[in-house]
């Protein structure tokens, strides 16, 4: 799984960082995180509002930071 967190480096797109990570360790996934500032490269996920998370190049959050067990949810969808 590719999973991106897209975010300028502010408070809530490091948390969304975090709890994604964590809900990764937690599932025991094999996925490669990668972090996305670049404010073009965002642009071209059709997010407006950050933080946002693209999983497998879907959009599946946007403009807010889900807990830990929602992650989970989302992830394995």
């Amino acid at each position: 799984m590719e999973i991106k967190v897209l975010g300028t480096g502010c408070a809530k797109c490091k948390s969304l960082e975090k709890n994604t990570i964590a809900a990764v360790e937690q599932l025991n996934l094999e996925a490669k995180i990668e972090k996305v500032e670049d404010i073009m490269e965002i642009m071209k996920y059709g997010v407006m509002v950050t933080p946002a998370l693209v999983a497998d190049n879907a959009v599946v959050v946007k403009g807010r930071v889900p807990s830990v067990e929602e992650l989970k949810s989302i992830l394995t969808q």
